[in-house]
Order: C-alpha cells, then sequence, then structure tokens
C-alpha cells in the first residue's frame, strides 16, 4: 500500500493487525529451508535482530513485467520503454502504423475494468473516433476486509501536483447502517477542489466499492459536492453517510 495516503495504509495496518496477522517492515530475507505448502523455516533481519519464522506456506509478491520479450516487436517497428512496456499514445496506437496495444502490455493500470475501457478506446478510434486515456477516471478495490476504494485524487497526489484541496472524513462508525450491521471499522474521505467539485474519493469499510461508484459518477457529471450533501438518500444505508462526510468539508 506504498501508492496510499498515510492515514490509509495505517487504518488498513490496524485492522488487520486486529485479526492477528503480523508485520515486519523493512525486513531482509536472509535464507528459506522447505517447501511450500509443508513445513518451512525464514529467516528475516529486522531493525530488532534475526529473527526465524516457521510457516506452512510462504507467498512472493515480486509485481508483474509485460511479457514483450523476444516476440518481434522491434521487427515490427513497436517501440518498447526501459521496463518492457509497448510505448503508445494517449490513443493506445504503438510507433508501428496501424498497429495498437490495449492493457497491461501498453503500460495500462492494472486493472481488468481498465483494459475494457482500452478496448472500447481502440474499437472506437478504429471507426473514425478520437477518444483518449488521458481524462478518463479509473477507480480500484483492494478486497480485503472491509474494503478500501477509491478514484481520483490522493492526498499525497494533490500535494505533489500542487493543488490545493479541503478535506474531509466521515469514521464509519458515523454511518447510521453500521449500528445495524456492527462493521464500524474504516473511514471516508473526500478531496474539494477550489471550485467545490470532487477531486478524489477514498473508502475503508462496507460496501466501499458501491459506494465509491456512486461518487464516480458525481466526478464524471461534474457535480459540486453541496449536490451530494443535500441529497435524499435512501435510510438506511451506507451510502447514506455520504450526506454527513459532505458536511464535514470545510469552508473556503
Amino acid at each position: 500500500m506504498s501508492r496510499e495516503d498515510p492515514d490509509v495504509a495505517a487504518e488498513i495496518l490496524r485492522i488487520l493487525g486486529e485479526e492477528d496477522i503480523q508485520f515486519l517492515m523493512a525486513a531482509q530475507m536472509l535464507g528459506v529451508e522447505g517447501r511450500s505448502g509443508d513445513k518451512i523455516a525464514i529467516t528475516v533481519r529486522t531493525s530488532s535482530g534475526d529473527r526465524r519464522i516457521d510457516a506452512s506456506d510462504l507467498l512472493v509478491a515480486t509485481g508483474r513485467i509485460p511479457n514483450t520479450a523476444e516476440i518481434g516487436l522491434d521487427t515490427a517497428g513497436v517501440e518498447t520503454d526501459a521496463r518492457g512496456y509497448i510505448r503508445v499514445n494517449e490513443r493506445l496506437e504503438t510507433t508501428a502504423p496501424g498497429v495498437w496495444a490495449i492493457g497491461e502490455c501498453a503500460g495500462s493500470p492494472q486493472f481488468t475494468h481498465a483494459s475494457v475501457d482500452d478496448f472500447r478506446i481502440i474499437r472506437d478510434n478504429l471507426a473514425g473516433g478520437h477518444r483518449t486515456t488521458s481524462d478518463r477516471l479509473v477507480p480500484y478495490c483492494m478486497f480485503t476486509d472491509p474494503l478500501l476504494a477509491h478514484v481520483g485524487l490522493s492526498e499525497v497526489d494533490a500535494q505533489r501536483q500542487g493543488i490545493a484541496v479541503r478535506v474531509a472524513k466521515l469514521p464509519m462508525s458515523a454511518v447510521l447502517r453500521t449500528e445495524a450491521t456492527d462493521e464500524k471499522q474504516g473511514f471516508m474521505k473526500v478531496l474539494i477542489g477550489a471550485d467545490d467539485r470532487i477531486l478524489g474519493f477514498t473508502m475503508i469499510g462496507s460496501e466501499a466499492g458501491e459506494v465509491m461508484a456512486a461518487v464516480q459518477t458525481a466526478m464524471l457529471a461534474k457535480l459540486r459536492y453541496p449536490v451530494l450533501r443535500e441529497a435524499v438518500i435512501a435510510h438506511l444505508t451506507i451510502a447514506e453517510g455520504l450526506g454527513p462526510l459532505f458536511a464535514n468539508v470545510p469552508l473556503p
């Protein structure tokens, strides 16, 4: 979760910690013995010294790389970048005339829904359209329990880009629905721009993906946040929490 805002990462860490999941930060792997799925012993070096961990399974998450090496792209005139991703413009055209690239090999966000939108962009452009990837709003969910959902700018993004934002948060315990479900972990957070438009939304909580989709729709429609603040949202739903969330937006 290195790309998330610090408060978001800290909340997920706290929630998973309460599930008795232990984290060793900045640990250096020194050795592994045994066979994953049976019995293994891992030796790691931490700031407090070396430590041996006995376990049954080992999951190694090293990320993904594009499978573009030695498949003849150079012969076809299709260029790749230093990491092996196919170079495309905002229309998803490669450096070879008449050749397009779609999905993760083209450096698109590594989500199925982003690849589906890549297809729509290429389909429309092949039919004479002028669609690009430059203005699309790509959300994502991390399927922890509770769910993490995000769309638009994060606070870190806004600071890096020099965009002035107002930030509002609401703990999930303040959403009336959680009184019935007892799913009170997490929070909602929204970023508001100078023109009162919604620039980003993050939620950790029950039904976060569905609530995010509602906010994403408002962002696509370029609605200003008071519209959602004053909206009559059905009681007793998680989305009802959007009212008090937007009521917490600081005045300019």
